[in-house]
This record gives C-alpha cells, sequence and structure tokens, in this order.
C-alpha cells in the first residue's frame, strides 16, 4: 500500500470521531454508533482503495452499511479492512474515557474473518514480544513481562475489563502482586496502550470481542508487539459459525501472525473521548481539534496526527437523512 495511503485512512476516522463525539454524555449509545457509522462510510468514498469490510459492524441483514463484505473506496488497490466506527458506545454515552474511531487495513487476505464472538487475549509491547504463553499461569506470563521490561511484577499494570467472567483472572493479578486498571468497555484502546512506552499500561488480559481481537493485533503488530488469542464460543451455534468462517480448530492457540498476515498493515485510530494515548474531540466556534495515530507495519512508522479541522469550509460528514 502506498504510504499517502496513510493519511486518507486517518481522514476516514477523523470523521466518525469529529461525528460521533458531538453525542459525548448525552446517554443515546445507538445514535452516537449511527452518527459514526454514517460518517465513516461516506468518508471511505473519497479513498483510493477497493476495499471489502472483512470485520464490521454485521452481516448484512444486521446492518445497512458496513457490513461485512460490504465493497468501500473509490477503486484501487484491493485491501481487506477491519473497521469499528465507535469502540466503547457506553463510553460515549456516559461521557467516560477510552472510545475511539478505528481502522485496520491490510491487503486482500491479511486479515483474519473473526466471527463475533468471544476471544481471549493477552497482549503486551515489543520489549515482551515472545514471551507470553496464554495457556500459561497468569502469574508466570506476569513474571515473563516484568522481566522483560526490567521491573518487578509489582511495577506492572494489567488492563482488565470489568466483567463477572474475569474474577478468577484478576484474583490471580492481586495474588501476583500486579497492579491493575478495570474497564467497563472497550479493549482496543489498552491494547495499543499495552505497546506504548509513557502510557503506563503494560499487559491486557481478559475475554473481549474477537473482531476487536483482530483490529488490536494489526496496531500491536504495527508496533512491534505481541499477542495470543483464542476464541471463546458460548454455544454449539458459535463454534459452527467459526468453522463456516474458515476456523475449524476452535482451540487453536492464534498468534499474533495469525492474526494479521504479511507486512503491508496500516492502522488508524482518532480519539472519541480523552484517553491515556489520545486526546478526545473538543469543539469550538466553527471548528474542531481532533488527535489521532496512524502506523504502517512495512515502516515501522507511528505518526501522531494533531489537526484543526474547519468545518465552515469543508465539513467532514453528511449526516443521512
Amino acid at each position: 500500500m502506498d504510504r499517502e495511503l496513510a493519511l486518507e485512512f486517518v481522514r476516514v476516522t477523523e470523521a466518525a470521531a469529529i461525528a460521533c463525539g458531538r453525542w459525548m454524555g448525552k446517554g443515546d449509545k445507538i445514535a452516537a454508533d449511527q452518527a459514526a457509522v454514517d460518517a465513516m462510510r461516506q468518508a471511505f468514498d473519497s479513498v483510493s482503495i477497493s476495499g471489502t469490510v472483512v470485520i464490521g459492524e454485521g452481516e448484512m441483514d444486521e446492518a445497512p452499511m458496513l457490513y461485512i463484505g460490504e465493497k468501500v473506496g473509490a477503486g484501487g488497490l484491493e485491501v481487506d479492512i477491519a473497521v469499528d466506527p465507535l469502540e466503547g458506545t457506553n463510553l460515549v454515552a456516559k461521557g467516560l474515557p477510552g472510545s475511539i474511531a478505528v481502522i485496520a487495513i491490510a491487503p486482500k487476505g491479511g486479515l483474519l474473518h473473526a466471527p463475533d464472538m468471544y476471544m481471549d487475549k493477552i497482549a503486551v509491547g515489543p520489549a515482551a514480544a515472545g514471551k507470553i504463553d496464554i495457556n500459561a499461569p497468569v502469574r508466570e506470563n506476569l513474571k515473563a513481562v516484568a522481566s522483560a521490561l526490567n521491573r518487578k511484577v509489582e511495577d506492572l499494570t494489567v488492563v482488565i475489563l470489568d466483567r463477572p467472567r474475569h474474577n478468577k483472572i484478576i484474583q490471580e493479578v492481586r495474588e501476583a502482586g500486579a497492579r491493575i486498571k478495570l474497564i467497563s468497555d472497550g479493549d482496543v484502546s489498552p491494547a495499543i496502550n499495552a505497546a506504548i512506552e509513557g502510557t503506563g499500561v503494560h499487559m491486557l488480559l481478559g475475554i473481549g470481542g474477537a473482531p476487536e481481537g483482530v483490529i488490536a493485533a494489526a496496531a500491536l503488530k504495527c508496533l512491534g508487539g505481541d499477542m495470543q488469542a483464542k476464541l471463546w464460543p458460548e454455544n454449539e451455534a458459535e463454534v459452527e459459525r467459526a468453522k463456516q468462517m474458515g476456523i475449524t480448530d476452535i482451540n487453536k492457540v492464534l498468534t499474533i501472525d495469525d492474526l494479521v498476515h504479511g507486512e503491508d498493515v496500516m492502522f488508524a485510530a482518532t480519539a472519541i473521548t480523552q484517553g491515556d494515548l489520545l486526546r478526545g474531540v473538543s469543539y469550538f466556534g466553527g471548528g474542531v481539534r481532533t488527535h489521532s495515530i496512524v502506523m504502517r507495519y512495512k515502516t515501522g512508522t507511528v505518526r501522531f496526527v494533531d489537526a484543526i479541522h474547519k468545518l465552515d469550509r469543508k465539513p467532514l460528514f453528511i449526516k443521512r437523512s
């Protein structure tokens, strides 16, 4: 993929964030998500790609746009696209930190077509790459990461979704002595944070969405981090769904290269609400300021884009009637 596409992909996430950010704290997560979807879908129309959505808002009969299999772009290189126009719907609705608009892009066949089910994940940054084992006890993974970072286990901060299913993991982390940051929603941002120094996050653990796992893996791959995952189906229907999508061994440990194939991967995200890494959308008379990150695995380039948009000169989206 041409490096010039990186800025085009940032414009896509910026459009979603700007449209969605107006709904912060208004208690309507459905309207917030719809605003982000509408804006992202329209923004793709100006990008010089022939894209296929492989992870999106659901199947064609479930989502009017950005559905799995939808074609997007103005024509050009064939790519697979994973999108989450609003990661953290509840976060926006309640005005809480950590929500982002995010996309991952790879050449055709480069992203795992993850079924819409849960996935067990462990994610770390570059220094601990190759040191984790999702099948090992939590204590052993913490020791391995601490050693790789030249720290004590007590110095580590682990991000975990605050869910009853994680009670055992939370207890094990506490017994090992590490610190915990419990989050209510959205585990893509924490996975990215684990791979960037200065965020105060050293590991992501626990069960979250499988589609989000692939998106996070794209970012981690660009950053030189590491991730392992295992699908976590809740019933036989989900097992069959995975098999239909080509995942025959439901218990297979998925490496970062299983989740994201090849070397030509890009990732872009724009903050909607304030986060540990990116500042949230802020509005002013006639304009808006956004803060984004865009990465390319092939070159290892990571750019932070601090942008001011004059909405009275060039609207970034058109509200669907």
